[in-house]
């Protein structure tokens, strides 16, 4: 595992944790965008190495 991988997947982690104990809607949504978001990279990101490019095609 890469250290750019390691590095958003730990922020997902805590990006979940904060949106568990999120109380105000606008906290709720800012926090679901930026999981996205690092949601998307991580994918991207796992796409890229060639042996997951077939394991996506399986």
């Amino acid at each position: 595992m890469s250290d750019r991988y390691f590095h958003l997947l730990e922020r997902h982690q805590k990006l979940d944790a904060a949106l568990r104990i999120a109380r105000d809607p606008l906290d709720v949504l800012r926090l679901a965008r930026l999981k996205s978001v690092i949601k998307t990279r991580l994918a991207r990101l796992f796409l890229r190495r060639p042996e997951a490019a077939l394991l996506a095609t399986v």
